[in-house]
Protein backbone atom coordinates (compact mmCIF):
# COMPACT_ATOMS: atom_id res chain seq x y z
CA UNK A 1 0.00 0.00 0.00
CA UNK A 2 2.57 2.15 1.07
CA UNK A 3 4.25 1.79 -2.58
CA UNK A 4 1.74 2.39 -4.48
CA UNK A 5 0.95 5.89 -2.57
CA UNK A 6 4.31 7.00 -3.20
CA UNK A 7 4.19 5.58 -7.11
CA UNK A 8 0.75 7.91 -7.44
CA UNK A 9 2.43 10.45 -5.97
CA UNK A 10 5.58 10.46 -7.65
CA UNK A 11 3.62 10.08 -10.90
CA UNK A 12 1.39 13.11 -10.31
CA UNK A 13 4.18 15.17 -9.19
CA UNK A 14 6.41 14.41 -12.33
CA UNK A 15 3.23 15.05 -14.33
CA UNK A 16 2.96 18.81 -12.52
CA UNK A 17 6.71 18.85 -13.40
CA UNK A 18 6.42 18.02 -17.21
CA UNK A 19 3.58 20.26 -17.46
CA UNK A 20 5.50 23.42 -15.86
CA UNK A 21 8.37 22.91 -17.76
CA UNK A 22 11.10 23.40 -15.13
CA UNK A 23 14.77 24.72 -15.63
CA UNK A 24 16.01 25.53 -12.35
CA UNK A 25 19.40 23.19 -12.66
CA UNK A 26 20.58 23.86 -15.88
CA UNK A 27 24.19 24.30 -16.46
CA UNK A 28 24.01 28.25 -17.88
CA UNK A 29 24.23 28.78 -21.66
CA UNK A 30 22.41 26.96 -24.50
CA UNK A 31 24.57 24.20 -25.75
CA UNK A 32 26.52 24.14 -22.68
CA UNK A 33 24.67 20.86 -20.89
CA UNK A 34 26.38 19.21 -24.33
CA UNK A 35 29.55 20.65 -24.07
CA UNK A 36 30.52 17.46 -22.22
CA UNK A 37 34.60 18.62 -22.36
CA UNK A 38 34.88 21.38 -20.32
CA UNK A 39 36.81 20.28 -17.47
CA UNK A 40 40.75 20.22 -16.45
CA UNK A 41 42.93 16.93 -16.87
CA UNK A 42 41.46 14.20 -14.34
CA UNK A 43 44.92 13.59 -13.85
CA UNK A 44 45.20 17.19 -12.34
CA UNK A 45 42.79 16.44 -8.98
CA UNK A 46 43.94 14.82 -5.98
CA UNK A 47 42.01 12.44 -4.00
CA UNK A 48 39.94 14.57 -1.21
CA UNK A 49 39.93 17.62 -3.40
CA UNK A 50 36.69 19.82 -3.39
CA UNK A 51 35.31 20.12 -6.44
CA UNK A 52 32.99 22.68 -7.61
CA UNK A 53 30.66 23.32 -10.27
CA UNK A 54 29.00 26.42 -10.78
CA UNK A 55 25.33 26.66 -12.27
CA UNK A 56 22.98 29.00 -13.33
CA UNK A 57 21.54 29.58 -10.02
CA UNK A 58 23.71 27.12 -7.35
CA UNK A 59 26.88 25.52 -7.50
CA UNK A 60 27.43 21.72 -7.26
CA UNK A 61 29.99 19.97 -5.07
CA UNK A 62 31.78 16.60 -4.48
CA UNK A 63 34.67 15.29 -3.29
CA UNK A 64 37.33 13.54 -6.07
CA UNK A 65 37.94 9.91 -4.92
CA UNK A 66 40.47 8.93 -7.39
CA UNK A 67 40.49 7.13 -11.01
CA UNK A 68 37.73 9.50 -11.86
CA UNK A 69 35.62 9.29 -9.50
CA UNK A 70 33.47 11.85 -7.41
CA UNK A 71 31.17 11.38 -3.99
CA UNK A 72 28.81 13.98 -4.25
CA UNK A 73 25.53 14.23 -2.42
CA UNK A 74 21.90 14.44 -4.97
CA UNK A 75 18.56 14.53 -4.46
CA UNK A 76 17.13 11.79 -6.07
CA UNK A 77 13.46 10.30 -5.39
CA UNK A 78 14.58 6.69 -6.86
CA UNK A 79 16.43 6.08 -3.57
CA UNK A 80 13.32 6.21 -1.31
CA UNK A 81 11.67 4.07 -4.11
CA UNK A 82 13.62 1.39 -4.35
CA UNK A 83 16.79 -0.63 -3.15
CA UNK A 84 17.55 -1.67 -7.13
CA UNK A 85 21.14 -0.24 -7.72
CA UNK A 86 20.82 -1.02 -11.72
CA UNK A 87 18.11 1.91 -11.64
CA UNK A 88 19.13 4.32 -8.68
CA UNK A 89 22.85 4.56 -10.26
CA UNK A 90 21.83 6.06 -13.37
CA UNK A 91 22.56 9.20 -13.72
CA UNK A 92 19.63 11.22 -11.90
CA UNK A 93 17.60 13.17 -14.32
CA UNK A 94 16.02 16.38 -13.65
CA UNK A 95 12.87 14.59 -12.63
CA UNK A 96 14.57 12.20 -10.31
CA UNK A 97 16.32 15.58 -8.56
CA UNK A 98 13.40 17.90 -8.74
CA UNK A 99 11.57 15.29 -6.87
CA UNK A 100 14.04 14.19 -4.38
CA UNK A 101 13.94 17.92 -3.23
CA UNK A 102 10.30 17.77 -2.86
CA UNK A 103 10.37 14.42 -0.75
CA UNK A 104 13.82 15.51 0.96
CA UNK A 105 15.75 12.35 -0.22
CA UNK A 106 18.72 12.20 -1.38
CA UNK A 107 22.12 10.10 -1.92
CA UNK A 108 25.86 10.09 -1.60
CA UNK A 109 26.27 8.64 -4.55
CA UNK A 110 29.79 8.37 -7.01
CA UNK A 111 29.94 9.23 -10.23
CA UNK A 112 32.54 9.62 -12.82
CA UNK A 113 33.96 13.21 -13.72
CA UNK A 114 32.08 13.95 -16.72
CA UNK A 115 29.08 12.61 -14.88
CA UNK A 116 29.54 14.88 -12.35
CA UNK A 117 30.47 18.02 -14.11
CA UNK A 118 27.68 17.34 -16.99
CA UNK A 119 29.61 20.14 -19.29
CA UNK A 120 30.09 22.50 -17.20
CA UNK A 121 33.79 23.92 -15.61
CA UNK A 122 35.67 22.31 -12.58
CA UNK A 123 36.96 24.37 -9.59
CA UNK A 124 39.09 22.93 -7.50
CA UNK A 125 39.14 23.26 -3.63
CA UNK A 126 37.99 27.38 -4.70
CA UNK A 127 36.40 26.79 -0.88
CA UNK A 128 39.46 26.79 0.82
CA UNK A 129 39.92 29.96 0.34
CA UNK A 130 35.70 31.95 0.57
CA UNK A 131 35.87 30.03 4.01
CA UNK A 132 39.02 30.99 5.68
CA UNK A 133 39.18 27.54 7.55
CA UNK A 134 42.32 25.02 7.56
CA UNK A 135 41.37 21.54 5.17
CA UNK A 136 41.64 17.68 6.70
CA UNK A 137 44.57 16.17 4.68
CA UNK A 138 42.89 15.35 1.80
CA UNK A 139 42.97 11.06 2.57
CA UNK A 140 40.83 11.83 5.32
CA UNK A 141 38.43 14.19 3.46
CA UNK A 142 38.30 11.31 1.11
CA UNK A 143 37.69 8.93 3.67
CA UNK A 144 34.91 10.90 5.23
CA UNK A 145 33.28 10.92 2.06
CA UNK A 146 33.52 7.27 0.88
CA UNK A 147 31.87 6.68 5.28
CA UNK A 148 28.75 8.49 3.69
CA UNK A 149 27.82 6.70 0.75
CA UNK A 150 24.08 5.63 0.47
CA UNK A 151 20.73 7.26 1.54
CA UNK A 152 20.44 10.58 3.36
CA UNK A 153 18.27 13.06 4.26
CA UNK A 154 17.78 16.51 2.02
CA UNK A 155 17.21 20.30 3.00
CA UNK A 156 18.06 22.86 0.13
CA UNK A 157 18.70 25.20 3.25
CA UNK A 158 20.61 22.43 6.08
CA UNK A 159 21.91 19.32 4.28
CA UNK A 160 22.90 19.53 1.06
CA UNK A 161 26.38 18.94 -0.94
CA UNK A 162 28.02 21.97 0.30
CA UNK A 163 27.09 21.01 3.54
CA UNK A 164 28.83 17.23 2.51
CA UNK A 165 32.08 18.35 1.55
CA UNK A 166 32.65 21.14 4.14
CA UNK A 167 32.21 18.57 6.71
CA UNK A 168 34.27 15.98 4.71
CA UNK A 169 37.15 18.97 4.39
CA UNK A 170 36.66 20.95 7.04
CA UNK A 171 34.99 18.78 9.81
CA UNK A 172 32.01 21.06 10.30
CA UNK A 173 29.16 21.03 7.97
CA UNK A 174 28.41 24.55 6.58
CA UNK A 175 26.88 25.84 3.09
CA UNK A 176 27.01 30.01 2.62
CA UNK A 177 24.94 29.31 -0.80
CA UNK A 178 22.28 27.75 1.38
CA UNK A 179 23.39 30.88 4.29
CA UNK A 180 23.39 33.86 1.68
CA UNK A 181 19.69 32.25 0.32
CA UNK A 182 18.10 32.14 3.65
CA UNK A 183 19.24 35.57 4.54
CA UNK A 184 17.59 36.85 0.61
CA UNK A 185 14.45 35.25 1.83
Amino acid sequence: MKTSVLEVVSLLLEKLLLVSNFRFFSSGAPGEDKARNNFPEINSFLRGDVLEVPRTHLTHYGIYLGDNHVAHMMPDILVALTDDKGLTQKVVSNKRLILGVIARVASVRVDTVEDFAYGAKILVNHLDKSLNKKALLNEEVAQRAEELLGITPYSLLWNNCEHFVTYCRFGTATSPQADKGETEI
